[in-house]
């Protein structure tokens, strides 16, 4: 039986952190949009030269560019048991997603933005892999070296506060309607806290619930 999630949550609310450990325990397959965009910005493709416009300057890729571009990471997923990260961010993203695939459970992280902007100044990512530390908490064991690879990490340019700042206000705007749009459709669960470690073990538990018999033996 597949399992179809999306994790919702203003940038630099620890969705990546709780997507990772939601993939360990339950053996999603995780597809991180703004991971993906970025390393397709990296390499020049086509979608990552129009996206850098938009990220450079603090705002979202439009609609209709992110849809066509997160219907085809779902077609290329190996399997049907995936959590979707990053994506919908606007009820018009939402709408057309739940056209294409319907959704089991949506996750949405609510943490303070006091707390997001304070957090990002110590954020560094390793962008091959997405993997995110933080100078203040799950510091990397050697300063600006990934732990797995040893590889350079980064401080994304889109994680400056005055952007990030920018960023979320944009998103409480346009995702207000996502969230409404999702408890209309009776999947929507709500996570608040101001760590991912306080907002984990709550994640864990709701998810024990929604998936099927064959995940939940991966525990």
């Amino acid at each position: 039986m597949a399992f179809r999630s999306v994790i919702l949550g203003a940038p630099a609310s620890g969705k990546g952190t709780i997507s990772s450990r939601i993939v360990k325990s339950f053996g999603l397959e995780h597809i991180a949009s703004g991971d993906k965009l970025r390393v397709n910005i990296t390499q020049n493709t086509p979608i990552g030269i129009e996206a850098k416009k938009y990220i450079d300057k603090g705002m979202l890729v439009p609609d209709n560019l992110m849809v066509n571009f997160i219907v085809n990471e779902l077609q290329k997923a190996k399997g049907n048991t995936w959590l979707l990260d990053g994506f919908p961010r606007t009820v018009s993203q939402a709408k057309a997603l739940w056209e294409v695939q319907k959704l089991d459970v949506v996750l949405n992280l609510v943490v303070p933005f006091e707390v997001i902007i304070d957090r990002v100044k110590g954020r560094w990512v390793h962008l091959p892999s997405g993997r995110v530390y933080n100078t203040d908490f799950n510091a990397p064991k050697i300063p600006g070296k990934d732990d797995i690879t040893g590889e350079d990490l980064i401080q994304r340019q889109d994680d400056n506060p005055t952007v990030v700042l920018k960023r979320l206000e944009q998103y409480e705007e346009l995702t207000k309607p996502v969230i409404d749009f999702y408890k209309d459709k009776g999947i929507l669960e709500e996570f608040e806290g101001k760590t991912s470690d306080e907002i984990w073990p709550k994640v864990k538990s709701v998810l024990q619930n929604h998936l099927p018999e064959r995940q939940q033996a991966k525990l």
